[in-house]
């Protein structure tokens, strides 16, 4: 019996766990959820979801000119977040093309995590998508080597493969690899399109991006 009240216990503070996890972005999802009822974006947009490398892409319609493009990053997310919220930032605009950029967090904030669990959280985000908006477009954006994160590195490499493997077999979707231009010819990441905290980028980094996703984008 003890035995029986110490697991539901530790399942209950699991649960409570993840429930704050999500409770705590419920201020960002909050304002965009009162940005749509001022004005709700058009169907049919290219719609970016993910942590703060998105979220902090703030001009990130001035490098897609020609383009709708909606922006519904929030930092310090992670894979299982994204899924939570979905309802409320996916689903709602109908868009026809969903770029995802996530999945390093899942790694920093739990050093023990899989690369085949954070493989598993992107796909089941995936399914999500493609059951609730079957017509979409979905791309997965490689999640990035920052310096910062170097400890992660092999981990990341694993699970973008994992994705890129995924993802070929998908009809209507792609692998989209943003971290081939961030490395110097000797295979040395580019220091100098980081901020200070080599995590999150400078507006050069994000021109290397716009170059990667350009061929993807959907007219």
């Amino acid at each position: 019996m003890k035995k029986l009240l110490f697991l539901l216990s530790l399942l209950g503070v699991i649960q409570f766990s993840q429930a704050q996890s999500n409770a705590s972005f419920a201020g960002e999802i909050s304002a965009f959820k009162h940005q749509d009822s001022i004005h709700f974006p058009p169907e049919n947009a290219i719609l970016l979801v993910g942590s703060s490398s998105f979220r902090k892409w703030t001009d990130v319609q001035d490098y897609f000119p020609g383009y709708a493009i909606i922006n519904r990053g929030f930092g310090g997310s992670q894979l299982e977040n994204v899924i939570f919220y979905a309802d409320k930032i996916i689903y709602p605009y109908h868009p026809k093309q969903v770029l995802i950029y996530c999945g390093d967090n899942d790694f920093a904030y739990d050093k023990n995590v899989s690369a085949e669990t954070v493989f598993n959280r992107f796909k089941t985000l995936f399914n999500q998508i493609r059951k609730h908006l079957p017509k979409t477009n979905i791309g997965f954006l490689s999640i990035k080597y920052s310096p910062s994160r170097k400890e992660f590195w092999e981990k990341m490499k694993h699970t973008n493969e994992m994705a890129s493997n995924f993802l070929a077999h998908q009809r209507n979707a792609e692998f989209i690899d943003i971290t081939k231009g961030m490395f110097d010819k000797n295979g040395n990441a580019i220091t100098s399109i980081y901020q200070n905290d080599m995590l999150h980028m400078k507006p050069a980094g994000y021109k290397i991006w716009q170059q990667d996703i350009l061929p993807y984008l959907l007219k």
